[in-house]
């Protein structure tokens, strides 16, 4: 019987064929071996899929998988399915990692016995390439379970990204956790890995490259994607009531509360200005506000996460060119 790796590095594919060889080649050049990688092409229409076939021809410890377009969440989620290693590891497919990613991560979690390895990453202009690292870092070290809680809730210095950290796989396996269709999955889930941590390696040392593009769910923020992001916020209240966590990090939920509106009324103000149309803006300011309380409210239910969808109203560009 083959034995095992010891990473499967997971990444979901779609329509990236600009940005697609630089990453590959990222992870076939790794410093650490034992690993394999399996690409999920969901459902490309450019030649994504052809350059991960090519790779897999070339490569025999890359696996690629083709379905229909689902969304990353579900192209992850089957991964995780397949996974055959002992760690996971998720990448985004635009972008790249510098070659000793996986062996740093993986001596963080073998030599202090962590559930969970993080590094922190470099933005990067998919332009003009310019790099700036993220500046809001803890120091080497280990994290307890309930530091690193308090940490990853504030999505400060710990962040709940997928892709800058190796995680046990049972992690996920075993506590059936899997990532919502939704834009902001991650941070509806990454807590609750977190909570069943051990403990957590952090690396004040930047490994991964995150490119900055204009598509990304960031750059493409519309009302969805906000009604997605304070969604997450409530799932992550929902997880904490269930595991009669929410009074021991009340505080540290309280400011992601704090922050996440702060980032939604820039958003809805982007999304006015954009469209040059104010009319509705306050409306929605409004709106946002409402819903984060409800997340925040002492007698918070699973009822409560139904009314977090449609939170925020898409403002109609105006004919004419002027603002309401």
């Amino acid at each position: 019987m083959e034995k095992a790796p010891k990473i499967s590095v997971i990444m979901p594919v779609y329509n990236v064929e600009e940005f697609l060889v630089a990453c590959m080649e990222s992870l076939v050049n790794q410093t650490f071996r034992d690993y394999e990688i399996i690409a999920v092409d969901d459902g490309s229409t450019d030649a994504s899929a052809e350059i991960l076939d090519s790779y897999a021809r070339q490569y025999d410890f890359i696996r690629v998988i083709h379905k229909k377009n689902e969304g990353q969440a579900k192209a992850r989620n089957l991964a995780i399915q397949q996974a055959r290693g002992e760690y996971l590891s998720f990448i985004d497919s635009d972008d790249f990692v510098k070659p000793e990613f996986l062996e740093k991560l993986y001596r963080a979690c073998e030599e202090t016995g962590a559930d969970i390895a993080y590094c922190y990453y470099y933005f990067r202009g998919s332009k003009n390439g310019l790099l700036f690292k993220y500046p809001f870092r803890c120091r080497t070290g280990v994290l307890s379970t309930e530091a690193a809680m308090k940490k990853i809730l504030r999505d400060t210095q710990l962040q709940s990204l997928p892709w800058n950290k190796l995680i046990r796989k049972r992690l996920f396996t075993d506590y059936e956790v899997e990532f919502p269709t939704m834009c902001f999955e991650d941070l509806a889930i990454m807590n609750a890995v977190f909570a069943h941590a051990n403990r957590v390696a952090v690396i004040n040392e930047a490994l991964y490259f995150y490119n900055m593009r204009e598509t990304s769910t960031l750059g493409t923020m519309d009302a969805k994607k906000i009604s997605d992001y304070i969604r997450a916020v409530g799932i992550t209240r929902l997880f904490l009531e269930n595991n009669q966590l929410y009074r021991q990090y009340r505080r540290s939920f309280g400011g992601l509360v704090r922050k996440t509106c702060l980032w939604c009324w820039m958003y809805v103000a982007g999304l006015h200005w954009k469209e040059k149309n104010l009319r509705g803006l306050a409306r929605n300011m409004r709106q946002v506000t409402h819903a984060l309380r409800i997340c925040d409210a002492q007698d918070f239910t699973v009822e409560d996460i139904a009314r977090l969808y449609e939170v925020v109203e898409a403002p109609c560009r105006l004919q004419k060119n002027y603002i309401i």
